[in-house]
């Protein structure tokens, strides 16, 4: 009988907990680009697969808010928003901010919707949110162009709106955007799988998070109306994102360097953080799942 303690065969492949809390396999991320873009089609195809009118609510939900916030904000409220027309205003601003609120909520709770996956079979595992940023870009691409035939729309009636030279870094702004909802994800994943009133709180936290974010109005209106909260604002990363994207798409508003560079910052520090807290909650999350 052969004796198995003394075997001294080496295994062609041997998969080891990464007990490195500051380990990044980013070749092993590569390896698996394949199963990366298998995860970026299901997210994509079936997310409304069972609805009726598919993926045409990626185009009703922001212009159902765009009008619901000109009505309210602009129509109601006095909101002024200059030359541009306050539905093209908004428009901008929510389809912006739909696109961190997609990443935002599709990776908090990766642990949870994705479970029997990781349960089952090993890949890295930030192959899934990170097929969520990218199948949520594929979302954003769609509303984009809608905007962009308002936008038309708008300019060929006489609407005096241009566009500003800085709009060659408006891809810059999204990507920035993306990482910082797909940072924050993984940051509030982690504490999901323990606490599941997070869940609610996040739902709850994403709404109230809209109104300091500079979605609805101009930044500087916050700032001349309630000077004594504007620091709010100010402090608000995504407000300085919208703010700027308004500014590349309608010329209208400001652009803070000083504040976008104050966002890079913190978006740099939520990606580190949420990737190495999500590392660790990934080798024992199957037992509080």
């Amino acid at each position: 009988m052969k004796n198995f303690e003394q075997d001294n065969t080496r295994w062609l492949i041997e998969i080891t907990p990464n007990t490195n809390f500051f380990s990044f396999n980013l070749k092993e991320l590569w390896q698996y680009k394949d199963l990366l873009q298998l995860f970026v089609k299901r997210d994509f195809t079936t997310l409304y697969k069972q609805t009726i009118l598919g993926p045409l609510w990626y185009i009703i939900q922001p212009l159902f808010t765009s009008i619901a916030f000109t009505i309210i904000f602009n129509n109601l409220a006095g909101i002024k928003t200059g030359s541009v027309p306050p539905f093209l205003f908004n428009l901008a601003g929510i389809t912006v901010w739909n696109y961190f609120t997609a990443c935002l909520l599709g990776t908090s709770n990766i642990f949870a919707t994705n479970a029997a996956i990781f349960g089952k079979v090993y890949f890295p595992r930030l192959i899934i949110p990170i097929s969520i940023v990218i199948s949520n870009l594929i979302k954003f691409g769609i509303q984009f162009s809608i905007f962009i035939v308002f936008y038309l729309i708008y300019y060929l009636k006489g609407a005096t709106i241009t566009l500003n030279p800085l709009l060659l870094f408006f891809p810059l702004l999204i990507v920035l955007m993306g990482i910082l909802g797909f940072g924050l994800g993984l940051l509030i994943s982690s504490f999901v799988t323990k606490y599941r009133d997070f869940n609610y709180l996040l739902t709850f936290g994403v709404q109230l998070l809209m109104y300091i974010s500079a979605v609805m109005y101009p930044l500087a209106l916050i700032q001349e109306k309630i000077p004594n909260y504007a620091w709010i604002v100010k402090y608000n990363p995504l407000a300085y994102i919208i703010e700027s994207s308004r500014l590349m798409l309608l010329n209208a508003g400001q652009i803070s360097y000083l504040g976008l560079t104050y966002t890079v910052m913190i978006t740099t520090f939520l990606l580190l953080l949420g990737v190495l807290v999500f590392s660790k909650t990934e080798k024992n999350f199957i037992d509080t799942v």
